[in-house]
């Protein structure tokens, strides 16, 4: 991870969010309409944080808002949750090419702005959607069909991985997984309310 010192500077979301807008650090900016910087409450407890940007999320500059990010909708109202009270963001800011994988340089280049989001937001509680969050905020080597539903913690915040939406959209056996998964969420989410 290359570490960016200047991220330091950005003592907010939109000083963060407005440095991001420039970055020119790898070559995904070049082919994609826009950076999907993240949106939320920048106070929130949940943070949810997934891979990259899709088509549908390219367009629109918003995070989790296709196919996959409907799904979403739907699994965090049924879990207790509205979007306006947690905070969605990805790993990549910007669309790979045809949907692809981040490539782990893409990653490494854009980790730090993640780093940076989460110092600032300080959630209690992150649920990684999907194999590379997983690999950024838990282990390099994780697997998701192996760590999912599994606590770990992290400074102040206790992460949950969990399978990325899109994954159930292909896979419809895992929904049931997923909901196991956010109701431990909901469950962690109720004590540190308290």
């Amino acid at each position: 991870m290359n570490w960016l010192p200047e991220l330091d500077l950005c003592d907010d979301l939109k000083q963060l969010r407005d440095f991001c807008l420039q970055c020119r650090r790898c070559s995904l900016r070049e082919t994609c309409r826009g950076v999907v910087f993240g949106e939320g409450n920048p106070r929130a407890l949940l943070m949810l944080v997934g891979e990259a940007p899709g088509a549908d999320e390219d367009r629109l500059g918003r995070p989790f808002v296709g196919a996959a990010g409907q799904l979403l909708n739907k699994i965090l109202d049924a879990a207790g949750f509205t979007r306006e009270e947690v905070y969605i963001t990805n790993v990549v800011k910007c669309r790979p090419p045809g949907n692809r994988l981040p490539k782990k340089e893409e990653a490494e280049c854009c980790f730090p702005y993640l780093v940076r989001q989460i110092e600032l937001i300080q959630p209690r509680l992150i649920v990684c959607l999907g194999s590379l969050a997983t690999q950024y905020l838990v282990h390099q080597q994780a697997k998701i069909t192996l760590v999912r539903g599994k606590v770990f913690r992290k400074g102040w915040a206790q992460i949950v991985p969990t399978f990325h939406p899109a994954a159930l959209l292909r896979d419809a056996s895992k929904k049931k997984l997923v909901w196991q998964d956010f109701k431990l969420i909901r469950e962690l989410y109720a004590r540190i309310k308290r």
